[in-house]
């Protein structure tokens, strides 16, 4: 084990530093934004949470509320979440003024989706997903992520009233 590194209760690696909106790590006296990965969220729990999170400015952290739903999800979805948490990752470069790496996973994300329906399993829009991610990809690969609108990065990751009908 490297001295310093920390570490949970089961000896996982574990970034104690605080973090930026963006998910940068501050210095360890700084005030950052709480974390949100532990632990696993419900399907339609999470999805709320990471929608919050989108919308707040914040996609780093709803990439850990995907990231962590990704992990703990049944074989038969874990490509769903995992296209989710790299979307949010997408947005995440977009904010940061990284184009490439912006552009690269938003459309990984989108390609990732692809194997499921149109509307998707806990009212995943998965067809509005793929082509918000297309559309913003294009968008950023012609114009470059410094010229965004950070509202245009607020991607709707459920149809309409999903998440009441829970």
């Amino acid at each position: 084990m490297l001295p310093g590194r920390d570490r949970d209760a089961a000896g996982r690696a574990r970034n104690a530093r605080p973090r930026d909106a963006l998910g940068r790590p501050l210095p360890r006296d700084a005030t950052g934004q709480p974390p949100a990965d532990d632990p696993p969220r419900p399907p339609l729990e999470a999805l709320v949470t990471a929608q919050e999170l989108i919308d707040a400015g914040r996609p780093f952290h709803a990439h850990e509320v995907l990231e962590a739903a990704w992990k703990a999800a049944p074989p038969d979805e874990r490509d769903l979440w995992q296209g989710l948490a790299q979307v949010a990752v997408g947005l995440t470069h977009a904010l940061r003024g990284n184009a490439r790496g912006a552009a690269s996973l938003l459309q990984r994300g989108a390609d990732r989706l692809a194997g499921y329906p149109a509307s998707g399993p806990h009212g995943i829009d998965v067809a509005g997903l793929r082509l918000s991610c297309a559309e913003l990809a294009a968008h950023i690969e012609r114009t470059g992520a410094g010229r965004l609108d950070p509202d245009s990065l607020h991607l709707r990751l459920q149809v309409p009233g999903a998440a009441e009908r829970g």
